[in-house]
């Protein structure tokens, strides 16, 4: 039997002592684990809980759920958290998000992944967890549910408003997603001191009965007003890593140079970068020279950065690469998927400074066919720093200073190569859609001069078919040598996709072939058709829509687009972690050294899933922030008069594309010259009742911008019809009421 305590010897705790004890449980506690731990009674309840009032009214600790009580800078019991990657050991590691960030600045948080089965949750998962304190400043997690999608975090914009302001509250969060359309108050303590109008990160709060739902601030991004923020707001939307690991910089700040050890000496061949004026990261560059001999024919090297020397498989470094899975571009930045120290430095091939480099010798005969390949580790010595515009301009007659000398013994055997390979890339068929993209064009302030369609060259085509070989050889390498790979697939359209093609090429004058296998050539046959013609940008809208999305996979398919056998991604391991998983491939199939590494099919198809994911995420945040620059630059627009052409058909309107912006707005049906508008999916148009009037896919019109808003990429146009002049002030009219929440008029019986 225990005899307790005697009471008459128990000495009071002072203050530190009971402070310290609340800090450093794993656990809340309440006043009966205090009284039990100092052997308290009822004698000193009163003194207890004076002393724990003073406490928490310092701010020396806080009360939680039960009224128990945490240090205030402690983690909630239950909170949600995000897995944030692995520790050298393996173990999962996450942060706060939601109310408890700013309590979990410094802390470490492990995810019990052996009672949880957590080690299948990916980087990024949002989960509910029960923390127990392990240490001053770390916890583990017991995972309760993961929390599907991003429901708990909205991105916007902080406004005030009369109608929310008083009753303890500051204003409310307007969303950024013009696809959510719920509305948030924010109480005055949740605000953070936000100001109108600028962009924020706030957590959605549990649901209360009456009002509008709630959230709290987490995060001030800058006013809205400044362009910077419209990448911002794409890159929390999606969740883009910013932030590298202390661990993760480190490992990047302590590369250095390699020598020439076990390396092939390139440095006396004249390598070149080419790449676009606005250019930060060179991972490639290129070099080329006839072959000789009667055959004719083309040696050709194309020279990598070796990543894979630098970044090593496990490391803090790979981890967080892998995470990022490929670097992200905005008009005003990147976020890269290296630090700096390697993505800019070591691992550029800037000009005039050795670099490691993973390079392959191609040999191309007349016609363009790859017909042999060598791979190599070496060290090579970037000759220039080209930009596509310089080039071009060169081989046009008009070489500068730096292409002038480059001219005959660089650039024109490079365009000679260039000739071969599109030969043969026109003899397989390669799909030849030509897909126009924007570029917006900012000022030495950060505002928008303008934004145009980005030009194309025949310089840009070079190098895209020297990569092409070069990947076609990477992929065939790992294959004869049967090294598991990361391939990049294409899989043949879908059948559905193609049958609700036709209808609408039928409507052209334009017949599918049906009966046999489709092939690229199929479709490059209706291009070419409708080359020159108003149809063809519809039409190659079209084809693209009825096209299988490209995936990264173990398992080789081939890549329907290309029209290859094997594929594979190797000439961009600064920005693509796909092609630093080729580049380790291939280093240990064809024993080039350390840095290699053998992955089993079962991960690779994991890793594939991932970053497929994360090359779509990447691509919607690009496009969503280039709606927004779009939108605030034809903002100080509004009225004008443009062409355009009608780029999509809905029940709700038509999508018109802007010839000079490349932008899309939506024309509402209720703007529609007077009449009642059916939507005919098979024609893609939309088809008046009592008049006939019809709007169909591919028209080109001319619109008035009505509306342009640049917190959502938005845009609302009117179209110029020459007998219905009044339905621009209808669209404005609308949106109009749309800002001052107020219900549109009834139609009347012809729909107006």
């Amino acid at each position: 039997m225990t005899r307790r305590r005697d009471r008459a010897t128990v000495q009071f705790p002072d203050r530190d002592t009971i402070v310290e004890f609340i800090r450093t449980s794993p656990v809340p506690v309440g006043k009966r684990e205090i009284a039990r731990k100092f052997g308290l009674g009822i004698e000193h309840r009163g003194a207890l809980k004076s002393l724990l009032r003073e406490l928490e009214e310092t701010g020396a600790v806080e009360r939680g759920p039960g009224r128990r009580l945490a240090p205030r800078d402690a983690l909630p019991e239950v909170t949600t958290i995000e897995v944030t990657g692995m520790d050298l050991d393996g173990e999962l590691m996450a942060r706060p998000v939601g109310a408890a960030v700013d309590a979990g600045e410094g802390v470490r948080i492990y995810v019990a992944a052996e009672r949880s089965g957590a080690s299948r949750i990916a980087v990024g998962t949002r989960m509910l967890a029960r923390l127990t304190r392990v240490g001053t400043d770390e916890y583990q997690a017991k995972p309760i549910r993961v929390i599907e999608g991003d429901a708990g975090r909205v991105v916007g914009v902080f406004m005030t408003d009369e109608r929310i302001r008083g009753g303890g509250f500051a204003g409310r969060v307007v969303p950024t997603d013009r696809r959510q359309k719920t509305e948030y108050r924010v109480a005055i303590a949740d605000a953070r001191e936000a100001q109108p109008g600028e962009l924020v990160v706030a957590e959605v709060l549990p649901k209360t009965r009456l009002g509008l739902p709630q959230a709290a601030i987490v995060e001030r991004l800058g006013d809205m007003a400044n362009p910077r923020t419209f990448s911002l707001v794409a890159i929390h939307t999606h969740g883009i890593p910013i932030e590298f690991p202390p661990e993760a910089i480190a490992d990047a700040e302590a590369a250095r140079p390699v020598g020439l050890e076990g390396r092939e000496d390139l440095r006396g061949l004249p390598l070149v970068t080419i790449d676009g004026a606005d250019a930060r990261d060179f991972d490639d560059a290129v070099w080329a020279e006839p072959a000789g001999g009667s055959d004719g024919g083309w040696n050709a090297v194309v020279a990598i950065a070796d990543v894979a020397h630098y970044v090593r498989p496990g490391s803090p470094l790979d981890r967080e690469a892998r995470r990022r899975g490929n670097s992200v571009y905005f008009p005003d930045r990147v976020v890269p998927m290296l630090p700096e120290a390697l993505s800019n430095e070591l691992c550029s091939l800037r000009p005039n400074e050795p670099r490691a480099c993973l390079a392959v010798h191609l040999r191309i005969d007349a016609h363009g066919q790859l017909i042999g390949h060598r791979f190599v580790r070496g060290l090579m010595r970037s000759t220039a720093r080209l930009t596509y515009e310089q080039v071009q301009s060169a081989i046009d007659g008009n070489p500068d200073d730096v292409t002038g000398p480059l001219l005959e013994p660089v650039i024109r055997p490079l365009y000679g190569v260039f000739a071969a390979l599109n030969q043969a890339r026109a003899a397989r068929g390669t799909l030849d859609l030509d897909l126009p993209e924007r570029q917006v064009l900012l000022g030495p302030d950060g505002h928008i001069d303008r934004v145009v369609p980005r030009r194309r060259y025949d310089s840009h085509k070079l190098i895209e078919e020297l990569m092409i070989a070069a990947n076609v050889a990477a992929a065939e390498a790992a294959s004869e040598r049967q090294m598991p790979c990361l391939y990049r697939i294409h899989d043949a359209p879908d059948p559905a996709k193609v049958e609700a093609l036709r209808p609408v090429l039928d409507s052209l004058g334009l017949k599918l072939a049906r009966g046999q296998v489709l092939k690229p050539r199929h479709f490059n046959d209706i291009i070419s058709k409708v080359a020159g013609t108003p149809h063809a940008p519809m039409v190659h809208d079209l084809i693209l829509r009825s096209q299988a999305q490209a995936q990264y996979r173990p398992e080789n398919i081939g890549h329907f687009g290309l029209a290859l056998r094997r594929y594979a991604h190797f000439t961009s391991p600064i920005r693509r972690y796909a092609d630093l998983v080729v580049h380790r491939a291939l280093i240990e199939a064809l024993r080039l050294g350390e840095g290699g590494g053998r992955q089993e099919v079962g991960a690779l198809d994991e890793l594939g899933d991932h970053l497929s994911q994360t090359e779509r995420r990447a691509a919607l945040a690009e496009r969503e922030s280039v709606d927004r620059y779009t939108a605030a630059y034809l903002s100080e627009r509004i009225g004008t008069e443009v062409s355009g052409r009608i780029g999509g058909v809905a029940r709700f309107g038509l999508f018109v594309t802007l010839s000079e912006t490349g932008a899309d707005g939506l024309v509402p049906v209720s703007t529609l010259p007077g009449d009642f508008y059916d939507h005919d999916t098979r024609s893609h148009a939309l088809v008046g009742r009592r008049w006939g009037r019809t709007y169909r896919l591919g028209e080109a019109v001319r619109v008035r911008i009505v509306e342009a808003d640049p917190m959502t990429g938005g845009l609302v146009l009117a179209l110029l019809d020459p007998e219905e002049r009044w339905s621009t002030g209808a669209v404005a009219a609308q949106a109009q009421r749309r800002r001052a929440g107020q219900r549109p008029p009834p139609r009347d019986r012809r729909g107006r």
